[in-house]
């Protein structure tokens, strides 16, 4: 019989986290689950949020949670009376705003909670608040679901029980549909002929875009940049940009529905974050076939091994900057990485496995 399973988030329009639940849902009902999505959205967005659109023709339920940005008592009661209407037997939230303010209700209705930690990014004292009380709460989830081993032992460390932590790495499926390389620089405007470095992320502070621009102003002159993504530090990077001199060859494209399918466009994708769960990115770019420089941090290095990808320190412009020089003028070293790091990502990193991990995490939560 069918587990009816209710996912929560609160999406941005797109994103690594928006990327897997996409994933997650449509793989769950593939494999013959009742499946409902509940993006919790501002008023009037339910139809119009890009995330609804990703899941448009999937066969998965999608039921936007319309709610002012405070109404978190008209949220709880939506959320209610969503998880009574489909007889849920799971509610797995993503996120911070449906962790705290939702998952409760799953113990009222009698019925497991379920989260996914997709990574946290620290900064602030307001911020390390709130991901300390996120932590607090987790303590009373029925499983957490940690994609990288550096997560699981954080999260072990704060004071969850270890067999309520479930070490569950991201997956992609290979062999995705994408643009072909004309195609790709075409849709950004790039030109062609010309080695182009690419970077895709929110533009803040622990994804540190600063730190790709600044490594782009140690490159050859003939090598052009490219940025897509939008956030606070994008008039940070454009100064920086300026500032060195490489303004002409650093190129901010904003936020691009269905970015991974424009890979193929990038010689090399360059990560420079100083933290990360398990990024989509990476596995979108291991999928595509392009070569990665990255920073060694979080999950990545579960994912990558030195003859996959370049791993370079956080924070080391000089070592990216290096990294991606020796990658663009290698290009037979460059293609023999990203073959490797495709094969690993179609050998470790399957959906049909990570589905049935879900799955099985489910199954033993309703039994007892």
């Amino acid at each position: 019989m069918p587990l009816s399973i209710v996912h929560a988030l609160a999406p941005a329009p797109f994103g690594g986290l928006e990327t897997v639940l996409l994933h997650l849902a449509t793989g769950l009902h593939a494999a013959g689950e009742d499946v409902t999505v509940a993006p919790i959205v501002g008023p009037g967005e339910g139809s119009e949020h890009p995330f609804v659109h990703s899941l448009e023709g999937s066969g998965v339920r999608v039921t936007p949670v319309e709610i002012p940005s405070r109404g978190y008592i008209a949220e709880r009661r939506a959320v209610s009376e969503l998880l009574r209407s489909v007889r849920a037997d799971v509610l797995h939230t993503h996120g911070y705003r449906p962790d705290v303010v939702d998952s409760g209700i799953a113990v009222r209705a009698g019925i497991p909670r379920v989260t996914t930690v997709h990574g946290f990014t620290g900064g602030g004292r307001r911020n390390r608040l709130y991901e300390a009380l996120q932590k607090r709460i987790f303590r009373r989830f029925d499983a957490v679901i940690a994609v990288s081993a550096k997560l699981e032992r954080e999260l072990v460390a704060s004071g969850i029980p270890a067999e309520v932590v479930h070490l569950v790495r991201n997956a992609f499926p290979s062999g995705e549909p994408a643009r072909s390389r004309a195609e790709a620089r075409a849709r950004l405007g790039l030109p062609e002929g010309v080695p182009v470095v690419g970077w895709v992320g929110r533009l803040s502070h622990e994804k540190a875009p600063d730190i790709f621009v600044q490594a782009a102003a140690t490159s050859d002159d003939d090598v052009h940049f490219s940025v897509i993504g939008s956030g606070p530090e994008l008039e940070r990077c454009e100064r920086i940009a300026s500032d060195a001199g490489v303004g002409d060859r650093v190129r901010f494209h904003g936020q691009i529905e269905g970015a991974g399918s424009l890979l193929p466009a990038f010689d090399v994708l360059a990560l420079t974050s100083w933290t990360e769960g398990t990024p989509m990115v990476l596995l979108e770019a291991m999928s595509q076939g392009v070569p990665i420089v990255t920073t060694a941090v979080g999950g990545i290095p579960d994912v990558l091994a030195a003859n996959e990808a370049r791993l370079v320190q956080a924070g080391d412009v000089a070592g990216i900057g290096k990294a991606i020089h020796d990658l663009l003028n290698d290009p037979e070293r460059a293609q023999s990485m990203a073959d490797a790091a495709r094969s690993r990502l179609e050998r470790d990193f399957a959906v049909d496995s990570w589905i049935e991990r879900h799955i099985e995490i489910y199954r033993s939560l309703v039994r007892s």
